[in-house]
């Protein structure tokens, strides 16, 4: 594990239930419907990237889907299962390790705010890799240009902040087709608007369709 996300997850383990009170009631429904309405399936799997204490799990459960969480802090992995009764895997997001072509939805949600630049291309991929095909992931991302530690008064977590050009090109290089963008909080300008939600989806290029039809053809 590399020293900023030991760091990172040393403060959320600190201030676990703090988060969990300030974070609880924060509506963030606008992205759980925007993952929904991009699934090839409703309900469907549904994998909650940085789930924290278990906040979306639930209403992700509520509304039918069968749904895993995962974290990387071990107090967050343990309130998650309390509270929704689901699954929860405890994982570092640069050493992931999950099922291929499992999942129609990936809801990160103010979660990969904490992967460097240099390898957000590769966590992608990995994300990709276990999405079924069309599947949809949702990245609700800090906006700004910043990479670093942000200094809280229980200690440091690493945070990056993104536009939506820098992160198209990396949503694309990871080779995802981008189906939506928007901004929130919604009703404000857009210059007041701190967050950047991307939604994608792992689409089948039409060289790779082509190609298979190809090879049946000649079998």
């Amino acid at each position: 594990m590399e020293d900023h996300e030991i760091v990172t997850i040393a403060e959320y383990q600190a201030t676990a239930e703090s988060f969990r009170e300030g974070t609880w009631n924060h509506d963030v429904s606008q992205n759980r419907n925007a993952l929904v309405d991009a699934m090839p399936r409703n309900p469907g799997k549904i994998l909650d990237l940085g789930c924290g204490p278990g906040r979306d799990l639930v209403a992700f459960k509520d509304q039918g889907h069968q749904v895993i969480g995962l974290d990387a802090t071990p107090a967050f992995v343990n309130m998650a299962q309390q509270v929704s009764g689901c699954e929860v895997w405890q994982q570092s997001f640069l050493n992931l390790k999950l099922p291929p072509k499992s999942f129609d939805g990936i809801f990160a949600n103010a979660s990969l705010i904490h992967i460097p630049r240099a390898s957000m291309v590769r966590v992608l991929k990995d994300l990709k890799g276990s999405l079924v095909t069309n599947g949809a992931i949702v990245m609700s991302m800090i906006r700004g240009d910043h990479e670093g530690y942000s200094v809280r008064p229980t200690g440091y977590r690493y945070v990056v902040g993104w536009e939506y050009q820098s992160l198209a090109h990396c949503v694309e290089q990871a080779g995802f087709e981008i189906f939506d963008h928007y901004y929130r909080p919604p009703g404000l300008p857009c210059e007041q608007q701190s967050w950047l939600v991307i939604v994608a989806l792992n689409r089948v290029s039409y060289s790779l369709v082509s190609d298979s039809m190809v090879d049946v053809t000649q079998s």
